[in-house]
């Protein structure tokens, strides 16, 4: 699994690119087919409360699977989207064996 990470209009800490890689490796027991995953932090309006947003594409076989969420801290968002990345996952491959 490939794990991209880009930081629009900042640059994201090494501490901060390895809390995200930490946190994105647990989807693969979720689901293990993930080609790879792109990770977009984004300052959305700076000197503003909520505004670290986090987005977070993950390529699995036949399709991809998208998230987004905004939070006071890239931890927490990050936290937030591979959690709702979970939940993707685990329908997806729900799907799939249902086929």
């Amino acid at each position: 699994m490939e794990i991209k990470i880009q930081s629009i209009h900042f640059d994201a800490t090494e501490k901060l690119q390895a809390f995200i890689e930490k946190k994105v490796a647990k989807l693969e027991k979720s689901f293990e087919d993930i080609q790879n995953v792109e990770v977009q932090l984004k300052v959305v309006k700076p000197a503003t409360a909520m505004n670290k947003e986090t987005s977070l594409t993950v390529a699995v076989p036949g399709g991809k699977l998208f998230v987004e969420k905004t939070c006071d801290s890239f931890e927490e968002s990050v936290d937030q989207c591979v959690d709702a990345m979970k939940v993707q996952l685990t329908k997806f491959k729900e799907k799939l064996r249902n086929k």
